[in-house]
């Protein structure tokens, strides 16, 4: 119950930064060119708290979180006093039209932009991504990958880290050719290259991964078997388990490795079970019931609540530095490349290469805000920027009721002299709405059957 509570207060926190941005990038731009704006408002409905400033522009939070709006003055809403035509929005020219609209989403880049700037300020360690496992029959064995070998390039492009070379691989979905890797040995610079042939790769896939979809797996070290974390409120905590407690042996019996001990708890939901720990150089039995929870497949398995460590080798870790300015630079590349990556995932989806399955509405985004802010604030930042990027790039899709659809009808009064009619802006916002309803419902209907 908590831990629901807390979903819904991290995504509804999440909603508000960025919706807020959103709205101010069209309230400073209106604001500078002389529209006068009569509402900024965070959420929709019943107003649970307002206020207005000296330019009498109401500032109100509503009771529905799941976006909001700046309503500015303009003739097609409402009649204008003659001496405020000059602050009206539709009196303004089309050049200062197109910036209050655009300045929206501009807004989300920006604080995509800060927020990758903060975590790239801390520097970054990552993995490099060495082959543990190649699966017969897949495609890393038709590309002849073997265990051991560090994968510096797909397609040409580096990929020094494994998220690096799952987001290139994730670029490949759907997709049919040949596919390029650049392999290298341990203590070796010799670089080696090889192909393989994709065949509507991993086409209509849900939640596909695409490592595993290679035929690969990562190399990892073996877990230690000590303690480093322990749950709070955990069957492991209120037994007394401490972190670097080394675990020695369950119910007398021997075990060789972590996933060992992993395994055995699974088994056992609801049962005690006698662990043996060393603990400043003593040792001792600790009784423990693992809690009854389901796993993914909806199977009931024991889990007490602690976890391991394993370390990596340095020579492995690929870390990064950054001054103040390259973080700022690093910051605006990431922003790039994501929404780069955006658009292409979005026309994958058009073209049929991604399973819409893949979509998500407002219950998979609120689990994510839950369980990013529950591993620590690097990770909820880092959900916020790719959000952020994500909420940007979809508000300028030229689809009619998004700013999108705004700029086009100015882009094209631009080319042609004068406003586009309003029957055919009217018909545009209609198609529009249809379009964005029928995705909302679609995306929510997979949010549920997730569930």
């Amino acid at each position: 119950m908590v831990d629901s509570i807390l979903t819904i207060v991290w995504f509804l926190v999440a909603l508000g930064v960025l919706v807020t941005f959103h709205e101010f990038g069209h309230f400073y731009i209106a604001r500078r060119c002389g529209v006068k704006v009569l509402r900024f408002s965070v959420g929709f409905g019943k107003t649970l708290w307002s206020w207005r400033d000296k330019h009498n522009t109401e500032f109100t939070l509503a009771a529905l979180p799941l976006g909001g709006y700046v309503k500015m003055l303009d003739e097609r809403e409402a009649e204008v006093p003659e001496h405020l035509l000059d602050q009206a929005f539709n009196r303004k020219p089309v050049w200062q039209r197109i910036a209050i609209v655009a300045a929206g989403p501009i807004a989300n880049f920006i604080l995509a932009i800060l927020l990758f700037w903060v975590l790239l300020l801390r520097g970054t360690v990552d993995v490099a991504p060495v082959v543990g496992s190649v699966e017969p029959n897949s495609v890393a064995e038709q590309a002849g990958l073997s265990v051991g070998q560090e994968i510096v390039a797909v397609d040409g492009v580096s990929t020094p880290t494994w998220q690096d070379l799952n987001r290139r691989l994730l670029q490949r979905l759907g997709e049919s050719g040949t596919i390029a890797f650049t392999v290298k040995y341990e203590d070796s610079d010799l670089r080696y290259e090889s192909e393989a042939t994709l065949d509507n790769w991993l086409k209509g896939v849900d939640e596909p991964d695409p490592v595993k979809g290679l035929g690969l797996s990562m190399w990892e070290p073996e877990i230690e078997n000590v303690i480093a974390q322990v749950m709070p409120e955990s069957p492991a905590a209120k037994a007394g388990f401490k972190v670097n407690d080394r675990i020695i042996a369950v119910d007398d019996l021997y075990q060789p490795g972590w996933m060992e001990w992993v395994d055995y708890v699974r088994e056992r939901p609801g049962q005690t079970i006698a662990v043996e720990v060393e603990r400043d150089g003593s040792r001792q039995v600790i009784n423990v019931v693992p809690a009854s929870v389901e796993d993914t497949t909806g199977k009931t398995v024991g889990r007490v609540g602690i976890a391991g460590s394993r370390t990596w080798p340095e020579e492995l870790l690929r870390r990064t530095d950054y001054s103040v300015w390259g973080a700022f630079v690093g910051g605006v590349h990431k922003t790039w490349d994501t929404s780069a990556f955006v658009l292409l995932s979005l026309k994958k989806l058009i073209v049929g290469e991604i399973s819409t399955k893949n979509l998500s509405g407002p219950i998979t985004i609120a689990k994510v805000a839950g369980s990013s802010a529950k591993a620590g604030i690097g990770y909820y930042l880092g959900f916020l920027a790719l959000l952020s990027v994500s909420l940007g790039v979809f508000n300028l899709l030229p689809i009619p009721v998004l700013d999108g659809g705004h700029l086009l009808y100015y882009l094209v009064e631009v080319v042609k002299g004068s406003p586009v009619s309003e029957k055919v802006q009217m018909m545009g916002y209609q198609l529009g709405l249809m379009m964005i309803v029928g995705v909302m419902v679609l995306a929510l209907y997979n949010d549920v059957m997730r569930l």
